[in-house]
Formats: structure tokens, C-alpha cells, sequence
């Protein structure tokens, strides 16, 4: 394959056409108007064609020829592929950034308080976090991996299974203190309940409704409650005393070992059929900052102990109430081809 030649000329061409000015072009390019002009016309003399009409005044002082109009599409999709492939030359390195999509209360209660850890085993990784619900484009946002939560069916992605998780009630203790009716789950009547909305309910997410009946109180009547769609802030919400929440297991870990929170009711094992995956592109697997941060998230869990698979730890500090063993269940992995779009939760 021939070599392109003016590759320099080419972007200074392609930058004045999208800006129809020499002195756009040079800003973005960071060098002088003067340059960009002698760039643009060593190409057209290489070539024998002009590039551009010229006119002296008028709002539209450079307009491409048709010729240049129709070779401007393939050249800029042949710079975003040198891009791409600039990119795939860097990802083969541990130095450099590694993009991570997370929801931000995954990011706020569990891999925040945790990535110093990976930084210091890979200093030469700058790790940055893509908090967002919404649903991401591996590719064209540039995510190298992500942590998901669901069912482990994300088209175009790899899952591997990281965590189980277990949902159970919450409470501040100082409310357990002036409500010692909630050390039953009739005590629950009458109290505020906090409700996360921030999975979809299709999905099979565990709810309050879920849990009643789970516990056999259907007929239970309950207080208007507390809607939010932030699981963190729905944690935040209960340690600061406005009620009781429904809490996922991996989340409200280091709040019950703070003491921040108390489990209630752990004899009613509700385990929930979403799980906490990380994801990734078949084709990125083998890169080394992918790999080496998939494997410390696997080294995290490891650390939890036995009932970690569930996102709770067996080391449970004197006071708080011990929580209900994990499944154990060995990690899955599956993978789509469809496209590469992932929801959020």
C-alpha cells in the first residue's frame, strides 16, 4: 500500500474547508494562518486542481471547489480511522488512560473508597470514571470497561459475573433506638419507607412490594414514602434518619460496617436475580490496562471473604446485624454481537 503524502496538508485543507478560513483552521491546528495558506496551496500544486474559491470579501471567503467537496467526506472518515488506529497502538500499554463506565452510586459506595488500591499497583494507569445512567457507546465514547448491573445480557459486550447481590431493609440505628417496634417486620407499618428508583422494573429488580410479600406481609400498610432515583442518596437518605430503605447488599457494605446503617430482618433472605458484571469489548480482552484492572476488581471481591459473592462481608463489626450468606455461585460469562450499547443501572 502507497504511503499518503501531504498528511499535513491534507488535515490543513480539510480544517479550512470545515471552517472555510485559513485563521479557524490554524487555531485548531496551533500553528499561523500563513502556514495553513502555504500548506493548502503546496497541495493544490501537487494535485493541479485548485481546492478552494477565493473571493476577497463576503461572509464566505474560501468555499471549496466540487471537486474538494466530494473528496472531503473520505478523507475525514480516513482521519477518524488513523485516530482509531492511533488509539488501538496506545491501548497496547499499561501507561495511559483507562476509561472506566460506571453508575455514579457504584462509583460513590464501592469502587471509590477502593481504587487507590489499583492506583498504587498501576501508577502509570490514569483511571478515568464515566458516571452516567444513561446508556453508553463503548466505542464511540471510548469506554475500555465498564461494571454493569443486571442480568449479564448487554449486546456487543462481554459479561463476566462479579458480585450476587442480597436486598434487605435498612435503618439508622438512632431509629431503630425510638422505634423498637422495627425489630420485627410488622414493626414496619406506619413507618417511612424509602423507595430506589433508579433500576428498571422489568428487569426483576426487588422492590418494596417484592420484599412484603418475600416476608409475608402483603397486607402490610405503610406510610406515603420517600421516592429517589440515586441508590447511593437512597442510603444517604436512611443514615440520615428519614426512614427505612430497601438496600442492595454491595452498596450499603461499608455503611454497615460503619455503623452508619443497621440490617433489619435477616432471616428474610431476598436474593436479587441482578448481579454486577464487568463488561468489555471481545476484542479489546487481551489489552493490558483492561486486564489488569478486571483482575484487581477480581481481587477485590476475592478480599471480601466467603460472603463477598453477595456484596456483604463475613467480617461483620460488633453491633451490626449479621447478614445472610452468599449463594456462591461461580462467575458466568457471556457475550452479545448485536451492537454496543449498554443501559446503566
Amino acid at each position: 500500500m502507497k504511503a499518503p503524502v501531504f498528511l499535513n496538508a491534507l488535515r490543513a485543507f480539510e480544517a479550512s474547508a470545515r471552517h472555510q478560513s485559513f485563521s479557524a483552521a490554524a487555531g485548531e491546528l496551533n500553528v499561523t494562518p500563513a502556514a495553513v495558506g502555504q500548506m493548502v496551496r503546496s497541495l493544490e500544486a501537487w494535485l493541479g486542481v485548485p481546492l478552494f474559491e477565493r473571493s476577497a470579501s463576503g461572509r464566505a471567503r474560501l468555499v471549496p471547489t466540487q471537486a474538494a467537496q466530494r473528496a472531503l467526506p473520505d478523507l475525514r472518515d480516513g482521519f477518524d480511522r488513523l485516530n482509531l488506529g492511533f488509539a488501538k497502538l496506545r491501548e497496547g500499554s499499561t501507561v495511559g488512560v483507562l476509561t472506566v463506565a460506571v453508575s455514579p452510586a457504584f462509583a460513590a459506595k464501592w469502587l471509590l473508597p477502593r481504587i487507590d488500591r489499583f492506583q498504587t499497583a498501576w501508577p502509570d494507569t490514569d483511571v478515568r470514571l464515566d458516571t452516567n445512567l444513561k446508556p453508553v457507546d463503548f466505542v464511540a465514547q471510548g469506554i475500555d470497561i465498564g461494571v454493569r448491573y443486571g442480568l449479564g445480557h448487554w449486546p456487543g459486550l462481554v459479561a463476566e459475573k462479579l458480585m450476587d447481590e442480597a436486598v434487605f431493609p435498612v435503618c439508622a440505628p438512632s431509629l431503630l433506638r425510638a422505634h423498637p417496634a422495627l425489630k420485627t417486620p410488622a414493626g414496619l407499618k406506619g413507618m417511612t419507607l424509602i423507595h430506589d428508583l433508579s433500576v428498571d422494573r422489568s428487569t426483576g429488580y426487588v422492590t418494596w412490594p417484592a420484599w412484603f410479600e418475600r416476608a409475608g406481609l402483603s397486607t402490610l400498610e405503610t406510610r406515603a414514602g420517600l421516592k429517589i432515583n440515586n441508590s447511593a442518596a437512597v442510603l444517604q437518605a436512611a443514615v440520615d434518619g428519614h426512614g427505612v430503605a430497601l438496600a442492595r447488599s454491595v452498596l450499603v457494605r461499608d455503611d454497615l460496617a460503619a455503623n452508619r446503617l443497621v440490617r433489619l430482618y435477616p432471616e428474610v433472605d431476598c436474593s436479587s436475580p441482578l448481579a454486577y458484571y464487568v463488561v468489555y469489548r471481545a476484542e479489546c480482552a487481551t489489552l493490558p490496562r483492561l486486564a489488569a484492572f478486571r483482575e484487581w476488581l477480581q481481587q477485590e471481591v476475592a478480599a471480601l471473604g466467603i460472603d463477598g459473592i453477595d456484596g456483604t462481608d463475613r467480617n461483620v463489626p460488633k453491633g451490626i446485624t449479621p447478614p445472610a450468606r452468599g449463594t456462591g455461585k461461580p462467575r458466568a460469562r457471556s457475550t452479545q454481537s448485536q451492537n454496543r450499547r449498554t443501559p446503566r443501572k
